[in-house]
């Protein structure tokens, strides 16, 4: 008799690291250049001291269960800086409305897990190119993914005017990701109205990824957030709407693997009963770090000066090779470099040492084609003089294959 097995695992596509580990296999770059990584997003700043310090000084915390819940104060300063930087005074209750995750990729993954109904032929929503986890989330929820192509000509944001009816009938859940991912394309209140509009409309959840939500360009204009839209329509009690954060980018914390869910009263209770018997609860001294970084706004700031530096730095360089542009948020660059962006990929590494990511591993093929298609995302994570040097090696192997 054959083991039983999730269907879903058939269905999971190689993750896009896989593929590029098998694009680029058995190639041996030039030897005299080093190798500069601007595939992975994972941010290389210093993480405070600070929080270090804290996270050695609550080890002992080792010696007990953590709560699902989570420790009030960790609660307490996670409300405090939803209400400074989204200006939500009164209207989060740490009780009910917020709980700890290990970071951004685990609860939205579980969060399909404690929403979708198997028994029904359900479908979840999600930007195409997105994060691969939302896809993963909705097959091994015995869900179907539906696919929303995000083009230039509306923004690198969902289209969500051209979705049938149809589809939103069936939707259980939809994942929006602002600031994007790969795109770095950051949602209007316009958008996000509508949004919300369709899931009172036919009774689906949206769980908004907002991971990249403090890296951005300008200071005078920070990426909206879906709670804070929730506050401007007047739907204080974040009905059908959850949020995600993370300490990954906005600190520089990615192995810490903290984060929260805060959002609709009712989807953190059901959320957290998942949870409870899940068994993925905060450890006490991740917890305790992670409450001096939310308590903290000060490092964010000198961390988004870094990556602000890095586009200023880049962007002039490859301005004159390649389409690019600042994006509103996020550390991604997501330029048109041709037909196949899997050959660009390889020959860039066989002849630079430079690592990308092919457009085409972070999208899926839809009926109107794949929307990575001929595009590569640059991850700006390394340091600035390694990201300076990258982008002159990406020039000048541009301008060596146009003679």
């Amino acid at each position: 008799m054959p083991l039983p097995v999730n269907p879903g695992l058939a269905q999971l596509k190689p993750y896009p690291f896989e593929r590029l580990a098998a694009l680029l296999h058995g190639i041996l770059p030039p030897s005299d250049f080093t190798p500069i990584a601007l595939s992975i997003g994972e941010p290389k700043h210093a993480p405070p001291s600070f929080v270090i310090e804290e996270l050695t000084r609550a080890l002992g915390g080792v010696g007990v269960y953590p709560a699902t819940l989570g420790l009030p104060e960790f609660r307490q300063a996670v409300t405090g800086w939803l209400t400074r930087r989204y200006g939500l005074q009164g209207l989060i209750d740490p009780a009910t409305m917020v709980l700890p995750v290990n970071g951004t990729r685990e609860a939205l993954f579980a969060f399909a897990q404690s929403l979708i109904d198997p028994t029904t032929a359900r479908l979840v929503a999600m930007p195409n190119p997105g994060y691969q986890i939302y896809e993963g989330a909705a097959l091994l929820a015995g869900a179907t993914p539906y696919f929303l192509n995000t083009h230039p000509e509306h923004d690198f944001l969902p289209y969500l005017e051209a979705v049938p009816d149809h589809v939103w009938e069936r939707c259980s859940l939809l994942y929006l990701c602002s600031p994007g991912n790969p795109t770095g394309a950051t949602a209007s209140l316009e958008f996000m109205a509508l949004a919300l509009k369709l899931a009172d409309r036919f009774g689906f959840v949206i769980a908004a990824d907002e991971c990249y939500s403090e890296i951005y360009d300008s200071e005078a204009a920070p990426p909206l957030g879906f709670l804070e839209a929730c506050r401007q329509l007047g739907r204080t009690g974040f009905d059908r709407v959850v949020v995600f954060h993370s300490l990954s980018k906005r600190s520089s914390l990615p192995g810490l693997r903290s984060g929260f869910v805060a959002g609709d009263a009712q989807l953190i209770a059901n959320f957290r009963q998942y949870r409870t018997y899940h068994g993925c609860a905060l450890p006490i001294h991740v917890q305790r770090a992670s409450i001096k970084a939310w308590d903290d706004d000060t490092h964010v700031l000198t961390n988004r000066a870094l990556y602000r530096a890095k586009f200023a730095a880049v962007l002039p360089i490859l301005a004159e090779v390649l389409p690019v542009f600042r994006p509103a948020g996020s550390f991604y660059l997501w330029p048109f470099v041709g037909a196949d962006d899997e050959a660009f990929t390889r020959e860039l590494y066989a002849q630079t040492h430079v690592t990308v990511v092919p457009g085409s591993y972070l999208a899926r093929d839809t009926g109107d084609g794949n929307p990575g298609a001929g595009r590569v995302r640059i991850s700006l994570v390394a340091p600035i003089d390694e990201c300076i040097e990258a982008a002159n090696r990406i020039s000048n192997f541009i301008k060596s294959r146009a003679t």
